[in-house]
């Protein structure tokens, strides 16, 4: 099931969608009347949460500059050529200019004037750029999509440039998606429609509770309310996921955004203003394979013999980015024998990971750096005593090694009692679409 409705900029209305693409059943009419009055009803509740909270989650701010024009231009628009520039990896900005221009100490002089604004020698292959030239051939000005979210915009003014960085205007679109587990999330998501990109990020919210390789099953649930930022009618990237919903083996997990009004802070807690983080990640990769765990007997693959191994070990294709499960200080980054390239941090309450058998580590994970949870510590590689691509991750508790997967770890603070009512008025109307949408349809009626 896929709904969105839309705030457009410079119109006060929402608009609504319904998307759905039921799956093959019998034609009676008596389904279809069923199913044509469910999805009526979730439209309409769709339409009234968003009603409610546009001016705070969903509006987008008024921009004027577009991709392909100036906000305002005196000339006519048919004395101007518009001429789209194909950034090949290795070209510079000069080779690129070159044929708009009469000699290189023009285009020197533009790259002068603009570069206290932005350095154009950073250029990338791939990206968007846009050169403006009059009838004649000659450079007018140029747009360079410097991202998702910020574009440059140089123009010539007789014998000189200006240069400006501008916020690319997007219309920002709420979407409800809600589904079954099928294989894993990104593969459940790109049947929906969705790109594996929604997928990890509602993987990363629950990352505290729920290790989405091993934990998921067949059947568990999911649902979510969050963002679409479209760019001339064209999906260009997600937004936020402001509510998320997952029933796994039973257990259900919610998650509501929340932006603290003392700190400006952003983060997810529970219906219960508990916060979702906890002391540690529930694991040290976004997606691995458990190939071997935590035991006190296990036949080493190498050795032959049999001893404790004291880690789990995730199978992943080499490259595959290891994330820092916590906080801490890292007091090791280097060769360590048989556990080849490895990482070792200390972190808060007596607890030490270790991040075994890496090919390479990132750039700063040197000894006395501070990580946060989740940041990019090295990569996963076959170093030391190794028969393929996997890492091997372990925890110590005052110097004790104990099993990541069964420990419980402490949770962080809740939010405090003074924001519990304003959160719990905001996330209201979000609960009950995610639980239970014709509910909020029975209270619009009533």
């Amino acid at each position: 099931m896929r709904f969105r409705w839309a705030k457009r900029e410079n119109h006060p209305r929402l608009k609504v969608t319904l998307h759905f693409k039921p799956e093959p059943f019998s034609g009676t009419k008596k389904i279809i009347i069923v199913w044509s009055i469910l999805f009526l009803s979730l439209a309409a509740a769709l339409f009234w949460v968003g009603s409610r909270f546009h001016r705070r989650f969903f509006s987008v701010p008024s921009h004027q500059a577009s991709l392909g024009e100036p906000p305002a231009q005196t000339e006519a628009r048919s004395s101007f050529r518009e001429q789209p520039i194909n950034i090949q990896a290795g070209k510079t900005i000069t080779e690129l200019l070159g044929p708009y221009f009469s000699s290189p100490q023009i285009i020197a002089k533009l790259l002068t004037a603009v570069s206290p604004v932005y350095n154009l020698s950073r250029i990338k292959a791939g990206h968007s750029l846009v050169v403006k030239t009059q009838n004649n051939g000659e450079f007018q000005s140029l747009v360079y999509e410097i991202d998702s979210e910020h574009l440059l915009r140089v123009e010539r003014e007789a014998d000189s440039f200006t240069a400006l960085i501008e916020t690319i205007p997007y219309e920002t679109r709420l979407a409800y998606l809600a589904g079954e587990i099928e294989g894993n999330l990104v593969e459940t998501f790109n049947k929906l429609g969705e790109g594996d990109q929604l997928a990890l990020s509602l993987a990363e919210i629950f990352s505290w509770e729920i290790d989405f390789y091993i934990d998921l099953r067949p059947g568990d649930t999911f649902a979510l309310v969050f963002e679409k930022k479209f760019r001339q009618q064209q999906l260009a990237a997600y937004g936020d996921i402001l509510a998320a919903q997952i029933i796994n083996r039973g257990r259900k997990f919610a998650a509501f955004r929340f932006r603290s009004p003392s700190t400006g802070k952003i983060d997810y807690f529970d219906a219960e203003g508990n916060s979702l983080r906890k002391e540690f990640l529930r694991s040290p990769l976004k997606y691995g394979r458990i190939t071997s765990r935590f035991s006190f007997n296990r036949l080493h693959p190498i050795r032959k013999i049999y001893r404790p191994h004291y880690g789990v070990d995730y199978a992943a294709p080499i490259g595959t980015p290891v994330q820092a499960t916590a906080d801490g200080l890292v007091t090791f980054a280097g060769w360590n024998g048989g556990s080849g390239r490895m990482v070792r941090i200390r972190h808060n309450h007596g607890y030490e990971t270790l991040y075994l058998h890496l090919r390479e580590f990132s750039s700063g994970i040197n000894p006395g750096a501070r990580v946060e949870a989740g940041q990019v510590i090295g990569y996963v590689g076959s170093s030391g005593e190794s028969t393929g691509p996997h890492l091997d991750y372990r925890i110590l508790y005052r110097g004790r090694y104990i099993n990541p997967l069964a420990w419980r770890f402490e949770p962080a603070k809740p939010l405090p009692a003074e924001q519990q009512a304003i959160f719990k008025a905001e996330i209201k109307p979000l609960q009950l679409l995610l639980s239970s949408p014709l509910l909020v349809v029975q209270q619009i009626i009533l």
